[in-house]
């Protein structure tokens, strides 16, 4: 039950939202036990962003958050892919990336909870 929530700072075209989709589907796999099939992801662009004071260069803030445990090991390789994929897709750099993990115990889904 992986969710991934991005805001950015600029504007996503439909083709980069679903290449965004498409690459961050592969990537939850890195986290043991997580597959795209359950993924949920979402995106605000043109999100009013500063970083050091200044919103002048493209930046991210991702949540992502994982129903059960830390996995610290794969957070570190999922931040690696991810810098990557919004290099690659929106051009912004992975020094103006912020990626925050949350590993959730309760999580509720049709009508019921895990």
């Amino acid at each position: 039950m992986p969710f991934i929530d991005s805001k950015v700072s600029v504007s996503i075209s439909p083709e980069q939202e679903a290449e965004l989709v498409k690459r961050l589907g592969q990537a939850i796999s890195i986290i043991p036990g997580k597959s795209e099939s359950w993924l949920m992801t979402g995106f605000e662009q043109n999100y009013h962003l500063y970083f050091r004071g200044e919103n002048d260069t493209p930046t991210a803030f991702i949540e992502v958050k994982v129903f059960g445990s830390e996995n610290k090991s794969a957070f570190s390789e999922l931040t690696a892919e991810i810098c990557k994929i919004f290099k690659d897709v929106l051009n912004i750099p992975a020094d103006h990336v912020y990626i925050k993990y949350e590993a959730v115990t309760n999580w509720g889904w049709n009508g019921g909870n895990f």
